[in-house]
């Protein structure tokens, strides 16, 4: 990564505007900002996604596929403006890029191929972008391909996103005879070619904007025409209540339309100050962030990257305050504090050191160990960004021994990359299990491994992360007792093991009427595991009471049935015996399991297993054909929503066992129309030949004492 010059920069935060390139792939993101920096003179070449030379995609994956794997930063000038743009992934199998990008603006950019209309991801970045409260612009790109039906497309985004969608401008032919477009509000005039009349749609145009303002509204209504002040700042406020969404058009590729689209980014893209941010002071008091460049410094990392020059770089947003080289801030939630060393702003792949940034300013830190997406620097601390759930996994093996170190050091810097990635290792198989957002997404971390990384991995489908249970209550004892010359083992437990449900008051459970001689309890929320301990008389003297504890943890993790996790229950020592000279911690640890294991085998053991909530979008023609495949999935269908553009959303319950490769299932159903999201729901019993299938595979073979 190149290092220039240093140089000062000062931006008031009324110039900036920060704005997200987000829609499904292969739509034009890339293409489009690389047009608009070529345009605005923020790079003297033109570049270009095909020929692998853009600003952009300037990854070696990225280049070989041709599409975006990860969120990239740039920016250029433009009346008056700084523009700082950032391009986001098109494929929902990299949504988190684009959700945290989405955080770091205000104004979100979906463009939309217009030869293939409404996508996918479309709807997901527009509803995202909505939850987030941005503003939004819809830019309808490569106008200039074949069988292009402007009009029925501008129907399809009003009929899927509502009617508060409306053209801005008007193109001028469509497909190979898109030649320009005419600005529909402020220059309304009859062109030969346009594909919609500008003058006719200039009232209704002028009407949804001031809406929003009730003085130009009743002035309008006295015939008199608003100003192009007012008409810029009601396009603005009605853009960041919702309540008017432009459509613009453009072709990335040829250039006809970009500079248009940039006169109307800056009147349309909201200033930093424009969406309403919060953050939570030493006090522990919502403070509303007012984008003061001498307030308290609030900034937070929303991207994480690590480069094979600079090593790690964290992106920043400044929401409050100024940011200086050399400065010595804290991370909050801490005492820690950081001294600033370079401060850089980001093209694409290179990095430009600079002296301070203020408000609405996207900048680097590079080699900063203790900055990761979603660190606050400042005294006040930001709400960490949500990222999606990854439920789909894959375990993983260096495919070269030796390489456990290496493979260990990629996969961290990768999670450090990417917060849909997660990696977790199984204490029964020891398998490393990454979990990702779909195969796609799997694919791309393997690859990049292999190329970046230089490890190559094996992979297989991972165990389903079931969990035991038990059913009914249940007692028994195990004494423990071995002499084998020497100082003998002796313990002797008696317990009484109950089901304790998940979300129950554990002080309404543990009461004297069920436990008439408690003396001590311990509960684990993460295991929602409760122990008790109603020894009386000393039959167990206390210094033994916590190793018998240890050692129902230990089979808690070993599993009883078939080596899963033990969750949900109580377990209550109520009798057992010692010796003055063969009794020890050890001795009581091991009688401890084996009662455990014992008694869990009498009290109706069964399996949980993961349930998913499952939303699938697909065309409405194929609503049958997914309904009766998810029956054979054991899913449960709750209920269905018109997403609009003949598209339906199934929202159903189905057990993650059965949608470990339900992406191919669902691309040759719905043939590649369709998407889906899976989130965790609960856990649940699974059937009697599901368990019997379970119990098989699992094979535990006899235990001896330990």
């Amino acid at each position: 990564m190149a290092k220039l010059e240093m140089k000062s920069r000062n931006s008031a935060a009324k110039v900036v505007r920060n704005i997200a390139l987000c829609g499904h792939g292969h739509s034009g993101k890339s293409t489009l900002a690389d047009k608009m920096l070529h345009l605005t003179g923020a790079i003297n070449r033109a570049a270009s996604v095909d020929d692998g030379t853009s600003i952009c995609d300037f990854d070696q994956i990225e280049k070989e596929h041709h599409y975006s794997i990860e969120s990239h930063i740039v920016h250029f000038d433009y009346q008056g403006c700084r523009f700082n743009v950032i391009d986001t992934p098109g494929y929902p199998d990299f949504i988190g890029q684009t959700i945290a990008a989405l955080h770091a603006v205000e104004t979100a950019v979906i463009v939309i191929n217009a030869h293939a209309g409404i996508e996918v991801n479309t709807r997901r970045v527009f509803n995202e972008a909505g939850k987030i409260g941005l503003g939004r612009v819809i830019v309808i790109d490569k106008m200039d391909s074949d069988n292009v039906d402007f009009e029925a497309l501008v129907a399809e985004i009003q009929e899927v996103f509502g009617k508060q969608c409306m053209p801005l401008e008007v193109p001028v032919g469509q497909g190979a005879g898109f030649r320009g477009v005419v600005d529909a509000l402020h220059h309304p005039r009859a062109t030969a070619g346009a594909v919609m009349d500008p003058m006719a749609i200039h009232t209704p145009l002028v009407e949804a904007i001031i809406e929003v303002d009730d003085e130009t509204t009743a002035h309008y209504f006295d015939g008199i025409e608003p100003t192009d002040e007012e008409l810029a700042r009601d396009l603005q406020e009605s853009i960041r209540q919702g309540h008017f969404i432009p459509i613009l058009e453009a072709s990335g590729k040829t250039g006809v339309g970009v500079k248009e689209l940039l006169d109307e980014l800056a009147l349309c893209a909201l200033p930093p100050d424009a969406i309403r941010r919060t953050a939570i002071d030493e006090s522990g008091n919502e403070v509303e962030l007012q984008e003061d460049p001498s307030g308290p410094l609030v900034a937070q990392v929303f991207k994480t990257r690590i480069d094979p020059y600079v090593q790690k770089l964290s992106y920043l947003r400044i929401y409050n305050g100024t940011l200086k080289k050399d400065d010595n801030v804290r991370l909050s939630g801490g005492k820690k504090t950081l001294k600033i060393g370079q401060l850089l702003e980001v093209q694409g792949s290179e990095t430009r050191a600079i002296e301070s940034a203020g408000p609405g300013e996207i900048v680097a830190l590079a080699k900063v160990e203790d900055l990761h997406t979603n660190t606050t620097l400042g005294e006040w601390r930001m709400a960490p960004i949500k990222f999606p759930t990854p439920m789909v996994g894959l375990a993983a093996a260096p495919k070269n021994r030796g390489d456990e170190a290496k493979l260990a050091g990629a996969l961290h810097k990768l999670v450090e990359e990417d917060s849909t990635l997660t990696l977790d290792r199984d204490p029964q198989t020891k398998e490393l299990v990454m979990h990702g957002m779909s195969e796609l997404h799997l694919s791309v971390i393997r690859e990049r491994l292999q190329k970046r990384d230089k490890v190559e991995i094996e992979t297989h489908q991972p165990k389903i992360p079931y969990r035991e249970t038990i059913q009914q209550k249940a007692e028994g004892s195990y004494r423990h007792k071995k002499q084998t010359g020497g100082r003998g083992q002796f313990g002797e437990v008696h317990i009484r093991m109950y089901p304790l449900p998940l979300g129950i008051d554990v002080e309404d459970f543990a009461t004297k009427e069920r436990f008439p001689h408690l003396r001590n309890q311990h509960y684990d929320e993460q295991l929602n595991f409760l122990f008790v301990d109603s020894i009386v008389g000393g039959t167990i003297p206390n210094n033994f009471i916590p190793a018998i504890e240890k050692g129902f943890r230990e089979r808690i993790e070993r599993g009883v049935i078939a080596g899963y996790p033990v969750r949900n229950l109580c377990i209550e020592v109520h009798f057992g015996k010692y010796h003055d000279v063969d009794s020890s911690e050890a001795a009581f640890k091991t009688a401890a399991s084996q009662c455990f294991r014992q008694v869990f085998a009498t009290a109706k053991p069964s399996l949980l297993e993961p349930i998913v909530t499952l939303h699938v979008t697909v065309p409405t023609s194929k609503i049958g054909d997914i309904s009766s495949d998810l029956s054979t999935r054991r899913g449960r269908v709750l209920g269905m929503d018109n997403e609009g553009g003949g598209m339906q959303t199934v929202t159903a319950l189905v057990p993650l066992a059965e949608l470990t490769t339900y992406n191919r299932s669902l691309s040759s159903i719905s043939g590649g129309q369709g998407s889906y999201v899976i989130e965790m729901s609960h856990y649940d019993v699974v059937p009697p030949n599901v368990l019997k299938q379970v119990m098989e595979s699992a094979q535990l073979g006899p235990e001896e004492d330990e």
